[in-house]
């Protein structure tokens, strides 16, 4: 199927179907792993049988081993963290590996409406029959509800105030009245929700507390350390390389540690020695975005160079990344380049190559 990007349960199909058939652990009902082997295929592991199964989730194993506990009991999981901290990643992945559909998803936006937490109408056939079950048209969350499976709400605190709040009887009651029809959707065993939300987010709408006490909260921090984002960056690179035929090679360690090494000092303030303090910019230059340039990157450098990545693919998507703001992040950028950068030998071509990209 060439479609430009697959389900996580299409792209690592074999992985969980070895994994089903090594899994001898206690399964929930509707679950087709146990959370034990859950967690494996999050984190990757060498099975048994010697199949490597590829890690998904490279951090804190102990925060995969919650989230997933979580999905057992009768409360609900966000993932909440800054914007790059694999929240959807990690969102889609657990959903794929439980249960093996990661599709019922609701995009949380200003515009998200209750209709499409609930359910909405076929207005033709209501207007023609009234209101009747043929009528209903079912949400992801609905479906979820009755097969006994995981829907998934990505950006929650995009979705305004008392759209959020219909899901307080759904969560606390497993139930959504459907007083049109005077019947009712009861949850079938299995049934949860997992949703994400960001803290770096302008205009989002804070989660009541009646809300907040039906979900068990998993925070995703940044990466620890400098080798663990490096690693980040190399494996989904290498799979976007793949997934999107680019004919370029694959980026040296080198220039994968510049852009890390650039993102790192920038999101703490302060440069990797210690000895200088730098300002920081608005935008979250989180893994996400250092995945996103070293990518423009390779685009570039298959499409207009030689298929190798160099310092002038990847200046125009650094300066993109790290200015969001023409005027104060344009500040911290230059700062930046002349008071580290520039400092620094072997980094002289990515000097150059930025200086000539006017801000």
């Amino acid at each position: 199927m060439n479609v430009l990007r697959q389900h996580a349960e299409e792209q690592f199909q074999e992985e969980l179907e070895v994994l089903k058939k090594q899994d001898s652990g206690s399964k929930p009902t509707n679950w087709q792993l146990s959370p034990s082997a859950v967690v494996t295929y999050l984190m990757g592991a060498k099975l048994s049988n010697g199949f490597q199964v590829s890690p998904k989730y490279i951090g804190n194993q102990r925060l995969m081993e919650i989230a997933v506990a979580t999905l057992t009991t009768d409360r609900a999981l966000l993932l909440y963290g800054i914007p790059g901290t694999a929240k959807s990643w990690v969102s889609e992945h657990i959903t794929a590996a439980i249960t093996g559909n990661s599709t019922l998803l609701i995009q949380g936006t200003a515009g998200t409406g209750e209709e499409a937490i609930r359910y909405g109408w076929n207005y033709a056939r209501l207007l023609a029959e009234g209101p009747s079950a043929a009528a209903l048209v079912s949400t992801p969350i609905m479906q979820a509800m009755q097969t006994g499976r995981i829907a998934r709400i990505e950006e929650l605190t995009r979705i305004s105030a008392d759209v959020q709040d219909t899901l307080i009887t759904i969560l606390s009651e497993k139930t959504m009245p459907v007083p049109e029809l005077n019947t009712e959707i009861q949850a079938q065993k299995g049934f949860n929700i997992i949703a994400t939300a960001n803290n770096r987010d302008k205009g989002v709408n804070e989660l009541s507390s009646a809300l907040k006490r039906r979900f068990n909260t998993v925070i995703l921090p940044v990466p620890a350390t400098a080798e663990e984002e490096v690693h980040i960056v190399q494996t989904r690179v290498a799979s976007m390389i793949k997934s999107l035929e680019l004919p370029a090679q694959l980026p040296t360690l080198q220039e994968i540690q510049r852009v890390v090494r650039i993102f790192r000092e920038l999101r703490s303030g302060v440069t990797e020695d210690g000895r200088t303090k730098l300002k920081v910019p608005t935008s979250t230059v989180s893994t996400a975005e250092a995945i996103s340039v070293v990518n423009s990157g390779l685009s570039l450098a298959a499409h207009f160079g030689n298929g190798k990545l160099t310092a002038h693919d990847i200046a125009s998507g650094l300066v993109g990344a790290i200015v969001k703001d023409p005027v104060q992040d344009a500040v911290v950028w230059k700062e930046y380049l002349e008071t580290v950068v520039k400092t620094r030998e072997e980094w002289k071509d990515i000097y150059r190559a930025c200086k000539e990209i006017a801000v």
